[in-house]
C-alpha cells in the first residue's frame, strides 16, 4: 500500500490523525519485516491509541488534533458501544483493539521465564490485527469509488508467498530456478508498496547493479510489468505484472492459500 493511496483513501480522517495512523501502522510493518519483534508490539500499542482516538472522534463528531491514551483502553473501547455509530465503529474495531492492546501490555516486552519466547508469535498477531483494522478503517472512511477502495483494502493484506524468505530484514528467493525478472516480480508482488532498486539488487544478490537496471528493471518497465522511477529508485508492480505472477505456473505454485 503506497502512501499516495493511503492519503487518498482515508480522507474521512482529519490530516493530523491520519498521519499518526499511517506512521504507527508503517512502523509496525517495518519493525516486523526487520525481525524486531518487541518494537513491533510496542508500536501496536501506539497504533491502538491512534485508532481509538479516531473512533471516539467519529462517535462525537469532533476530532482532536492528536491521539491520546485513555486511562483504561478496554473500558474506553467498551464505552463506544453506547454510541449510535455503525457496528464496525462501536463494536468490531474496538474489540480488536482490546485484544491488540492486551498483547502490547501483558504479553509484550522482555518475556522472562518459560521454555519458548513468544515475541515472534505475538508480533505476528499484532501485524495481522493491525492490517485487519486498517482495512476496516478504509472500508468505513473511504470517499472514493468501490474499485479504488477494494484495491486499497487488498493492499493492506500482505501476500503469503513461502518462496520469499524473510531473514535479518532481507527478502530472499528460495527457488534458485527463477529468472532475475521472475524474482523481481515475486518480491514486488509480495510487498504492498514500492521497493527500491538498490534493495532489489541486495535481496536478489545480483552481482552488478548497472547490469541489473539495464537487463531486468528497464525491460520490466518497457513491458509494463513494473513502473521503474530511475531518479528515485522506486519500483512498483503494475496490474500487468501482478497478472503475470498470478497466471504463471512457475510462480503461482509458490503461493499459499
Amino acid at each position: 500500500m503506497t502512501a499516495g493511496i493511503e492519503l487518498t483513501i482515508l480522507v474521512g480522517i482529519p490530516e493530523p490523525l491520519r498521519a499518526q495512523l499511517l506512521n504507527a501502522f508503517q512502523e509496525i510493518l517495518r519493525n516486523y519485516r526487520d525481525s524486531r519483534w518487541e518494537p513491533s508490539e510496542l508500536n501496536g500499542g501506539k497504533f491502538c491509541e491512534v485508532v481509538f482516538t479516531i473512533l471516539k472522534g467519529y462517535t462525537e463528531n469532533s476530532y482532536p488534533s492528536t491521539a491520546s491514551k485513555p486511562a483504561n483502553m478496554a473500558d474506553a473501547c467498551r464505552s463506544l458501544d453506547q454510541s449510535t455509530a455503525p457496528r464496525s465503529i462501536r463494536i468490531q474495531i474496538p474489540r480488536m483493539l482490546i485484544a491488540l492492546y492486551e498483547i502490547r501490555n501483558n504479553r509484550g516486552v522482555g518475556h522472562v521465564g518459560g521454555d519458548v519466547n513468544p515475541n515472534h508469535m505475538d508480533a505476528t498477531a499484532v501485524v495481522a490485527m493491525s492490517k485487519w483494522t486498517m482495512a476496516e478503517l478504509v472500508r468505513v472512511f473511504h470517499k472514493v469509488d468501490t474499485a479504488t477502495a477494494t484495491a486499497a483494502i487488498e493492499a493492506t493484506i500482505e501476500r503469503d508467498i513461502p518462496v520469499v524468505w524473510l531473514v535479518a530484514g532481507k527478502q530472499r528467493i528460495l527457488d534458485m530456478g527463477l529468472t532475475m525478472k521472475e524474482k523481481v516480480l515475486v518480491i514486488l508482488y509480495k510487498n504492498s508498496g514500492p521497493v527500491k532498486d538498490k534493495q532489489l539488487v541486495e535481496w536478489i544478490e545480483h552481482s552488478n547493479a548497472s547490469v541489473f537496471r539495464r537487463d531486468v528493471l528497464r525491460p520490466c518497465h518497457k513491458e509494463k510489468l513494473a513502473e521503474y522511477h530511475e531518479i528515485t529508485g522506486d519500483v512498483y508492480l503494475s496490474p500487468m505484472g501482478a497478472k503475470y505472477v498470478e497466471t504463471s505456473a512457475r510462480l503461482n505454485r509458490h503461493f499459499r492459500g
